[in-house]
């Protein structure tokens, strides 16, 4: 199993227990749907490998609690601390309307309607408090906030998503 075939789902962020408990953050609004896996892949040492879950439940609503089947105490806990979580691709709940995961929309056409075509979206960069869509025009970024509101449709077919941004917002990137 490679990267490209799975998504990121969290990181392991503290040991749960003296038994090799661990509790990871996931990078979801439903941490409840991943609460119920048999195995998921653990980023050792930029290769993934499969674990077992023995058992999982969430933790203080947003983090999940995980006891795999081989790590037994906390040597084995150290060894997984800051890891990067991930699930094959196939493993997420399909999405309707104009809900989206961020990996499925690199490459999408996005246009406005008032402005038209703006460009491709090469990224999402969801580190600042409201994630942004990041659009190429000709060598140039145009950061586009991911307001529900701005976001007009989705076509999965065509791979385009139309919005309506404020007046003026595309153009401050262009002048």
């Amino acid at each position: 199993m490679t990267k490209e075939d799975c998504f990121y789902l969290g990181k392991i962020v503290k040991k749960y227990s003296f038994k090799g408990e661990l509790l990871a953050k996931l990078d979801t609004d439903q941490p409840d749907i991943y609460e119920n896996f048999d195995a998921i892949f653990i980023e050792v040492n930029s290769t993934l490998i499969p674990f077992f879950i023995e058992k999982s439940q969430l933790h203080k609503s947003d983090l999940l609690r995980l006891k795999f089947e081989d790590v037994t105490n906390e040597a084995d806990a150290d060894a997984l601390m800051k890891c990067d979580l991930y699930l094959p691709l196939d493993s997420l709940p399909k999405l309707e309307g104009t809900k989206f995961y961020f990996h499925e929309i690199i490459g999408y056409q996005l246009n406005d309607e008032n402005f038209g075509p703006v460009g491709t979206v090469k990224g999402v960069n969801d580190s600042t408090a409201q994630a942004l869509f990041e659009v190429d025009r000709d060598g140039i970024e145009i950061l586009i906030p991911m307001n529900d509101d701005f976001i007009k449709t989705l076509n999965r077919e065509t791979k385009t998503i139309t919005v309506n941004t404020p007046p003026g917002l595309i153009e401050l990137y262009l002048d």
